[in-house]
């Protein structure tokens, strides 16, 4: 189970988004995600006519490895961990660390 999916609020821990929020659009893979205002590059593009595009810089948000970002406590207002929890039906959900509070998918 992953502890952060997408459509999560997170705030980035390290690098130089640092204290940055976004919401996660994207899973690359198992450690990497893309969060929406986060990790944006300048990428050299060259012109493709076959399919109407234009060369040029365009910006580009790149992954970011999960261990560099928390999810975003609304309650709190800070940073949080996240804890797996298992409910008396055998199902799994995701806990807020600090105060054991279920994780509501948005």
């Amino acid at each position: 189970m992953n502890k952060i999916r997408k459509g999560d609020d997170v705030v980035v821990l390290t690098g130089r988004d640092k204290g940055k929020r976004g919401k996660v659009t994207l899973r690359k893979d198992d450690s990497h995600l893309v969060v929406e205002g986060v990790n944006i590059v300048k990428k050299h593009t060259k012109p493709n006519p076959m399919k109407g595009e234009a060369g040029g810089i365009v910006e580009k948000t790149m992954p970011i490895h999960q261990s560099n970002v928390a999810i975003f406590n609304v309650a709190t207002g800070k940073a949080d961990r996240v804890g797996i929890k298992l409910l008396a039906d055998g199902k799994r959900v995701r806990v807020y660390k600090s105060s054991g509070e279920e994780i509501k998918v948005a």
